[in-house]
């Protein structure tokens, strides 16, 4: 990145020297993307990272549609990072159900694809996340988008694997779904710059306009820096993904244990469910996060209480809500999440201090 940003600071869209290197290095990034996550390079588009991935994934996709004089709706889960939902919400989309794991109901997927059907209602994208950013629950991205190939067979599938990509192959992914979005920073890459990857043949119009950039599906001058970085990051994700993979798993499961026989009432959420292994997601009853992710911080713990994007005043997550977790649990939501240089002293200095922390919490009230 850095060699980029002192060395290549041509603008890839020129046809002088500097700008012909700058553009070689992005399309050698972008051969190098492809490879690591199981995708052809042309399919990717640069984005500033997953939200605007995701969000170029459903407009677009609800543009399609309209441009063809069809409007559609958008799908989703109850899940879904709130750059799928909000988007889904605001344009009069649907909702699919999840169970108490916080995993895909399909039979209910099924109802309201049917129900479309019915009112001949035509579905422009249906987005399935591949694991919640919350609770780590891994999704049936595959199954789901057999079904929607089935009942919605015009629709495009799209999978927000921002989560995900670190610590499974996306290669499965990508092959059963048309649209998935990728951002650097999750694989050990800079802020600010991610991909979403459109499927071999499918047409997006762009939300981003001005300049052709990207095949003419997403104006603006290339983050020539980011883009070179991710593709450093991933390439060293994969060599080291199965031994991170093992150790980080381990080491989450130490910080849980530890949590839970320390901390009177708490329970992992999503426990029954296949989980990506860097996240501990717990519910502490009678606790609320503001205090307790306060307190944490005090010894050097910063945790979340649901996504790391949320900003301004603590409030109930949506997943939660949606996997039927209320009352007093769901205030007292606690995420820890690990990373590939997280080691055993950080997760029993952490176990230490959120146990020590509730105790203190509980003995005021």
């Amino acid at each position: 990145m850095m060699e980029a940003l002192t060395e290549t600071y041509g603008n890839p869209s020129g046809a002088h020297r500097l700008a012909r290197e700058a553009n070689r290095r992005v399309d050698a990034a972008r051969a190098s993307l492809a490879e690591s996550f199981g995708i052809t390079p042309g399919n990717i588009v640069f984005t500033s990272g997953g939200t605007e991935a995701d969000s170029m994934a459903i407009h677009g996709s609800l543009r399609r549609l309209a441009d063809r004089g069809t409007p559609g709706v958008a799908v989703c889960s109850a899940v879904e990072h709130h750059a799928v939902l909000e988007p889904v919400e605001f344009t009069g989309g649907r909702v699919v159900a999840v169970d108490a794991n916080g995993v895909l109901d399909l039979d209910h997927l099924g109802v309201v694809l049917a129900e479309l059907n019915e009112k001949q209602v035509p579905v422009a994208v249906v987005s399935i996340m591949a694991a919640n950013n919350e609770t780590g629950v891994i999704q049936p991205v595959i199954e789901a988008s057999r079904i929607v190939r089935e009942l919605a067979p015009d629709a495009l599938i799209h999978s927000d694997a921002v989560q995900f990509s670190a610590w499974r192959d996306t290669s499965d992914i990508a092959a059963a779904v048309d649209l998935m979005s990728v951002s650097a920073h999750k694989i050990g890459g800079p802020k600010g710059i991610g991909f979403l990857a459109v499927g071999t043949g499918v047409t997006l119009p762009a939300i981003q306009m001005g300049g052709g950039q990207e095949r003419g599906r997403r104006g603006g001058t290339h983050n020539v820096p980011g883009i070179v970085a991710m593709a450093a990051a991933a390439q060293v994700m994969v060599a080291e993904r199965s031994e991170t993979v093992e150790r980080v798993e381990n080491l989450r499961d130490r910080l849980i244990n530890d949590v839970l026989a320390g901390a009177a009432g708490a329970f992992v959420t999503g426990a029954g469910a296949d989980r990506l292994p860097n996240i501990a997601h717990f519910c502490l009853p009678g606790i609320e996060s503001e205090p307790l992710l306060f307190m944490l911080e005090k010894n050097d713990v910063m945790a979340s209480a649901a996504s790391s994007c949320s900003s301004g005043a603590q409030q109930v997550s949506h997943v939660l809500a949606a996997m039927g977790i209320t009352g007093s649990d769901a205030p007292g939501a606690l995420r820890l999440s690990l990373g590939r240089d997280s080691t055993k002293d950080d997760v029993d200095a952490a176990a230490r201090s959120v146990v020590e922390v509730v105790d203190r919490i509980r003995s005021r009230g």
